[in-house]
């Protein structure tokens, strides 16, 4: 049964924030991360994290096992380019979401992917002034 378990980070401001996502149990206190991640750092689809009850809610407290994903994530100067590229995105073998902000997407980079490819993509779109993208979770070699 998957379970939301929350995420503190800073967002860019530094300001305590929280992200939650959905995830599924493992081993006792231990979850599958089965979201991928618009706003907190450092975490994969498919990482085994560790957490800590607080009031009934499960928060993230460390990286028990990487999953070997890494996390991309896309800000898009225009709308209109969103959809396109995550069909793109999905030839290239990685899955995406797309966040409450229509211009922001997730992408998950499966370890069985190739990054290089992926990054090539990435920057002919920088490079073309249609997004800008931030490495949030690279497990992949650069």
């Amino acid at each position: 049964m998957k379970t939301k378990i929350l995420f503190e980070y800073t967002d860019l401001a530094g300001d305590y924030a929280l992200e939650s996502a959905w995830a599924e149990p493992c081993e006792a206190g231990t979850y599958r991360l089965d979201n991928i991640l618009f706003y907190a750092p450092e975490y994969a689809l498919g990482d085994v994290v560790s957490v800590e009850e607080r009031s009934g809610e499960w928060y993230v407290t460390g990286l028990v096992a990487e999953s070997g994903h890494s996390t991309v994530r896309v800000l898009f100067t225009e709308e209109s380019a969103v959809r396109p590229t995550q069909s793109a995105l999905l030839a290239l073998g990685c899955d995406s979401e797309l966040s409450n902000l229509p211009v922001l997407l997730a992408v998950d980079i499966p370890s069985s992917v190739s990054y290089a490819e992926v990054k090539q993509y990435l920057e002919a779109g920088v490079l073309d002034n249609k997004w800008g993208y931030e490495e949030a979770c690279l497990a992949h070699s650069v």
